[in-house]
């Protein structure tokens, strides 16, 4: 799954990662690399909700079916 995120989300992750590995109390990330985040956190909310709808849409959807025994 890693292999899918953006850039800017591995990034962020594998500095969490190291965060945690080294028992750092803080990470910081510069204005450009929140913003990037930001941007792909926003997009991939975008991306799930467009997933629910069609989730959603498909469910909501009637599957008429009709069996006829002519011949019994």
């Amino acid at each position: 799954m890693e292999q899918q995120l953006s850039l800017h989300l591995r990034k962020f992750n594998d500095r969490v990662k190291v965060l945690n590995q080294t028992n750092a109390r803080e990470l910081v990330l510069s204005a450009a690399e929140a913003r990037q985040l930001q941007a792909d956190i926003f997009d991939l909310l975008t991306q799930i909700q467009a997933l629910a709808e069609v989730k959603e849409s498909n469910q909501n959807e009637i599957i008429a079916v009709q069996v006829k025994g002519a011949g019994f």
